[in-house]
């Protein structure tokens, strides 16, 4: 059985992919998962194969979604998508997204913020 947190997750990560592909990514997988943790979604854009990470959050939260993907997440995510790249080599060049999903009380969308290289550098 899913918790509440699961199901507004992959409700953020659906809505997530939905938009990327309308702003014409590729999306290769989603929940990709390694012996180091998962990836929300895997896509290609451009030169880039880009790894996302999907945070949803209540409007009205303390902070932003986006600081909740901390050094040790970071880390996980980066060793992740080196997994992910050995088994699927790419010419692309990697890049790692933050994609925020944010609801509101009754849990509907109430707008979002795709924050592009976010770190990885």
């Amino acid at each position: 059985m899913k918790t509440a947190a699961q199901t507004t997750g992959r409700m953020g990560e659906a809505y997530a992919a939905r938009c990327l592909e309308q702003a014409g990514y590729r999306i290769l997988a989603q929940n990709y998962h390694s012996r180091f943790g998962e990836i929300d979604i895997i896509a290609e854009s451009g030169p880039y194969i880009v790894f996302v990470e999907v945070k949803t959050r209540a409007v009205g939260c303390f902070g932003t979604p986006a600081e909740a993907v901390h050094a040790v997440k970071q880390r996980r995510l980066l060793q992740t998508a080196e997994c992910y790249l050995l088994q699927h080599p790419s010419g692309r060049q990697p890049r790692f997204d933050v994609f925020e999903v944010y609801t509101a009380p009754d849990g509907g969308v109430t707008g979002h913020n795709h924050l592009e290289n976010a770190f990885g550098e």
